[in-house]
């Protein structure tokens, strides 16, 4: 459970508590606070401290007060912008760039998915929850586990075999990218049989594309949707590179997130 906490000189914090009667508890809390510790980027959730003791344990995190993507995605009352969106997705390609490719160790996420994202005060997207993460060693290109993270975002090799690499962030990262331009859960009822998002969008692709990404992005009349339509193909192809079957033939975190910065280049020189 998270729960919101104010200290004494007003700084808001997020103290995320631990069921400690919940098998791997104790494992979880301790991988989180080892790979958080050492991990410093601004699209990551910063930890301002730990409780620990036998019966409590719990994390002190910075407070994000426009909580989750996937709240964002899903209030009837709220509304992300195709910009918000590809701003909150660069944050996000960032953050799992530096876990692959920035630090010491090659950190493995293995959960990434809208309510792992949280929104801070400028809308800025910052990766949340290390509690299945992986550290790869010298020299490892995977690792196997029996942790299974969250159903329609995992990719088949883990899924099937247990084997972790970094190519499994980027399959979730893809499958991210999809719902967040369709708004569309990969968990949908409409899924079925065969039928999964991956499919869906890559049915549609390119021709149909207007017909399954957020019909919010591409209302009538909108002075924008010349500018929009190339870049949301753009970006559909990149997720469809992202969740190859294959993991080596995946593209890698880096690839998307420089697509990513240059598809914002082209949609807001577009504007001008």
């Amino acid at each position: 459970m998270v729960y919101k906490g104010i200290l004494k000189d007003g700084i808001i914090f997020a103290a995320k508590v631990f069921n400690v009667q919940l098998e791997g508890a104790f494992k979880s809390f301790d991988k989180e606070c080892e790979i958080l510790r050492s991990l410093r980027h601004r699209n990551l959730t910063k930890v301002i401290t730990s409780c620990s003791n036998l019966d409590f344990k719990a994390l002190v995190l910075e407070y994000m007060p426009n909580g989750t993507l996937e709240k964002w995605l899903y209030s009837h009352n709220l509304f992300l912008s195709f910009l918000q969106r590809l701003d909150i997705m660069i944050d996000v390609a960032s953050a799992m760039d530096y876990l692959h490719n920035g630090y010491s160790t090659p950190v493995v996420h293995c959960d990434l998915k809208p309510s792992n994202v949280l929104l801070d005060q400028e809308m800025v997207a910052h990766v949340s929850d290390f509690g299945i993460a992986k550290l790869l060693g010298a020299e490892e290109a995977f690792v196997q586990t029996k942790t299974i993270a969250t159903i329609g975002y995992i990719a088949p090799e883990y899924g099937q075999d247990g084997i972790v690499s970094t190519s499994c962030d980027v399959y979730s990262f893809g499958i991210l990218m999809m719902e967040t331009f369709t708004r569309t859960r990969p968990s949908d009822e409409i899924f079925t049989g065969d039928m999964s998002i991956q499919s869906w969008v890559s049915d549609s692709f390119p021709s149909g594309i207007h017909k399954v990404v957020d019909s919010n992005l591409i209302q009538p009349g909108d002075e924008q949707i010349d500018a929009k339509m190339p870049c949301l193909l753009s970006i559909m192809e990149l997720a469809l590179s992202c969740t190859l079957v294959t993991p080596n033939t995946r593209i890698s975190m880096e690839y998307s997130l420089s697509t990513l910065k240059k598809i914002r280049l082209q949609f807001v020189n577009s504007q001008h």
